[in-house]
């Protein structure tokens, strides 16, 4: 029988780690494996540990460190030749294992779930989890990169590329992605069964925090890969909203009320032109995108301005 490992990194979650881990046991029995659960945790305050303890993983306690460290030092102690990793609030369907072990090597060699969000989330957070999912008509999708939320491999995929970039406070999947993929490695997202998020956003202002410290991420991703498109797209569409937002501010001031609305109307497409492409052309999300997307343009004009002043944005109490 083979081995699977999950690496689950964690901090303060006592909310969500028993639902976690009695889900990745289910779907390691259906799919026949040996299940090694190893949680690391970065210093909770909480019952987490415990919690996780009694339900039979292993407990590494490792505070001050980033998440890219946790997940590398999970690996490290692992004995599985398949390593998952998984966040610590997301709940794996009961077919999850026995689905991507089928299909690596045949048609992907990273492999991961589509998301959703329980029904009981506020719209904010069900729209923005809904952006990322692809449609259910085609099971299969290969993707440039696949979010560390939940990742399924084989050991010598993580061991070729030296696992995760440690000194990243966020946007380490992005990176672990891109890498892989410069290895080699097909990534496979695969939405024939979803993964729950249960750590979503209770709060307008925790999900504004949230996007604020994931944007910090842009200047990190290109000092390590150095500038390319994909990298710089986003950060010149909030750069280029921020001028014409302060251009119509110019206007509106002197007087040109039309010239400022108008300016103001444009900084809006690139917002709508986003929405309209993830909203698989459902009026209702779109709108709901669009606004999303405005404000995270003008969080990350933020947070490349933050960290050009060296200062770092704390990442905000998960939900």
């Amino acid at each position: 029988m083979s081995r699977v490992s999950i690496v689950i990194p964690m901090f303060n979650e006592a909310r969500h780690i028993g639902r976690t881990l009695l889900a990745a046991q289910a779907a390691a029995h259906q799919a026949q494996l040996e299940c090694e659960l190893i949680v690391v945790d970065n210093g909770s305050d909480d019952h987490g540990p415990r919690i996780a303890n009694e339900l039979g993983a292993r407990v590494l306690i490792v505070p001050g460190v980033h998440i890219g460290a946790l997940r590398n030092l999970g690996a490290a102690v692992a004995s599985g030749e398949w390593l998952a990793f998984i966040d610590a609030d997301i709940e794996m369907p009961a077919d999850w294992l026995k689905l991507l072990v089928e299909m690596e090597g045949r048609q992907g060699d990273v492999l991961g779930l589509d998301l959703d969000t329980p029904r009981q989330a506020p719209w904010f957070a069900q729209a923005w989890q809904r952006r990322s999912q692809r449609p259910g008509a085609r099971p299969l999708h290969r993707v440039q990169w696949l979010p560390s939320a939940n990742l399924l491999m084989r050991r010598t995929w993580f061991e070729q590329v030296g696992g995760f970039d440690e000194s990243l406070r966020t946007g380490e999947d992005k990176d672990f992605s891109l890498r892989l993929r410069q290895a080699g490695a097909q990534l496979l997202l695969v939405n024939e069964s979803l993964a729950l998020h249960w750590g979503y956003e209770g709060s307008w202002l925790e999900w504004m925090s949230k996007e604020l410290w994931r944007q910090g991420s842009h200047w990190q991703l290109l000092r390590s890969h150095g500038p390319s498109l994909r990298l710089l797209r986003f950060p010149a569409l909030s750069i280029g909203a921020w001028c014409l937002d302060l251009l119509a501010l110019a206007a509106l001031l002197q007087g040109q009320a039309r010239l400022g609305l108008t300016l103001l109307l444009v900084s809006t497409l690139p917002a709508l032109l986003l929405s309209l492409r993830q909203s698989q052309r459902d009026p209702r999300l779109t709108l709901q995108l669009w606004a999303l997307h405005g404000v995270r343009l003008h969080l990350t004009g933020a947070a490349l301005l933050l960290n050009l002043c060296q200062w770092n944005v704390r990442r905000p109490a998960r939900g």
